[in-house]
């Protein structure tokens, strides 16, 4: 699919046949899910009668620039492609139109034709690609949102290195965030990751300085022969492993078994035996191996932007993990709930008899709110709400044992009790603590 030396390619045939020529017919596909945010009329109207000035690019996106905006700009996705009639232009894997196919294609999406009767089209057969009409192209998203441009600014080793160290992330994934390097795709990251000896799985901020700048090293030199042969493909060494990962089957790159993965949301080409996770995260790997959790995918040769990520069965263990946690809470949250519905005067100790009560009263609350269910659980309420009251008018009783400290215990029960049952609305008659002292001499009394 359009990579940075595949979108480089076209620019470069524009850059070649286009500049200079003024543009006298527009056709633009009535497909709003490609021309995006303009009116295939508009669009045509901003096109006919000017001149192309440049042609420019920076990761995976293109836009070409006129004697005066607004400027086509284009998002290549899976399988867009620039076509100019006459003139050979770089095809890549998932491009669908043939020599022999009708012109302009039935999946041209703009169609151009020049002064001098060049005729341009950019296609798109699975509709992946995004075309707008801009008038500053670099000033708004998505060009805004690009991180350097992996071509033309490469970064030194130890702006790379900084970077690395601040993501707590899969190396390969981090390569295909077009925000943090832009340009580079799939199958360019899983060729920088080979040639570099590093796993696709390894956090970026563990990987050391040294490995940091094998895998720069490896970025520049991969990006910039593969757009000096203007992206064939055919040109590139036999020993990389750009030729051996589209099987349907794992095969053999150097003598060494390919295996496929998933990393960072995408099927994933590595050498098992050259490409081993290191430092801390090698245990933690080894561990995972053997429980069986490590999964490893089917390759389909789809490769492609619009595939499903595949759920990795160690993160699916996670939340099997966290779900059993979480019903386990519940057990034990229920368990409670029920214990605090049982009989009150079988509480010896007050404190536990409050905590008991406070529950109930949360539990009547929320029995309350629900229509047609936990009737039962209402009941047990109400029992307990008369069991306290029980409690509260033989309190002289109690005081019998001459306990202040247990005196104390129950004024605050009874302004708990209190509390809850205003909150509630409801009518419930509240028993006004006692002063001690009087509660004293009342004691003092009976003995």
């Amino acid at each position: 699919m359009p990579e940075l030396p595949e979108v480089e390619a076209a620019r470069r045939a524009i850059e070649d046949h286009c500049i200079g020529k003024k543009i006298v017919k527009a056709i633009i596909a009535d497909d709003p899910k490609v021309i995006d945010g303009v009116s295939p009329d508009d669009f045509r109207a901003s096109l006919e009668g000017k001149t192309i000035v440049a042609a420019n690019r920076k990761g995976k996106n293109m836009w070409i620039e006129l004697d005066f905006p607004p400027f086509p700009t284009f998002q290549f996705g899976m399988a867009g492609a620039i076509y100019i009639k006459g003139v050979a232009v770089t095809k890549y894997k998932r491009s669908a139109v043939k020599d022999d196919d009708e012109w302009p294609s039935k999946y041209s999406k703009v169609f151009l034709e020049l002064d001098d009767g060049l005729e341009l089209s950019f296609t798109d057969k699975r509709r992946f690609a995004r075309v707008r009409s801009l008038k500053n192209p670099i000033s708004v998203p998505p060009i805004s949102e690009l991180g350097p441009d992996a071509l033309l600014e490469p970064m030194t080793v130890d702006e790379f290195y900084k970077a690395f160290s601040k993501k707590k992330i899969g190396v390969k994934a981090l390569l295909l965030d077009q925000s943090f390097i832009s340009g580079i795709g799939n199958w360019i990251a899983d060729e920088v990751l080979y040639q570099a000896r590093i796993h696709p799985m390894q956090t970026a901020s563990s990987i050391s300085k040294e490995d940091c700048a094998t895998l720069l090293k490896c970025i520049n030199e991969v990006t910039e022969f593969a757009v000096e042969v203007d992206a064939d493909c055919s040109r590139f060494p036999s020993e990389w492993l750009f030729h051996y990962r589209w099987g349907k089957k794992p095969g053999k790159v150097n003598g060494k078994k390919i295996e496929f993965i998933t990393a960072g949301g995408r099927t994933s080409a590595f050498v098992p035996d050259l490409q081993k996770i290191v430092g801390a995260e090698s245990a933690k790997a080894a561990g995972k191996r053997q429980q069986g959790k490590v999964q490893r995918v089917e390759h389909n040769d789809s490769d492609g932007e619009d595939e499903e990520p595949e759920i990795e069965e160690a993160e699916a263990g996670k939340s099997k993990g966290k779900r059993r946690g979480t019903d386990n809470k519940r057990a034990s949250t229920n368990k409670k709930l029920k214990g605090s519905n049982g009989d009150n005067d079988e509480n010896d100790n007050d404190n536990d008899n409050d905590g008991g009560l406070k529950n109930t009263s949360e539990k009547a609350k929320q029995s309350g709110s629900s229509k047609g269910k936990g009737g039962n659980q209402e009941k047990k309420a109400r029992a307990n709400m008369a069991a306290k009251r029980k409690l509260e008018e033989s309190g002289d009783d109690e005081d019998d044992d001459g306990s202040e400290g247990d005196d104390d215990n129950e004024g605050g029960k009874d302004h708990k009790l209190s509390g809850k049952t205003k909150s509630k609305g409801k009518k419930t008659t509240k028993r006004t603590a006692e002063p001690r002292q009087t509660r004293n001499k009342l004691s003092n009394k009976h003995k």
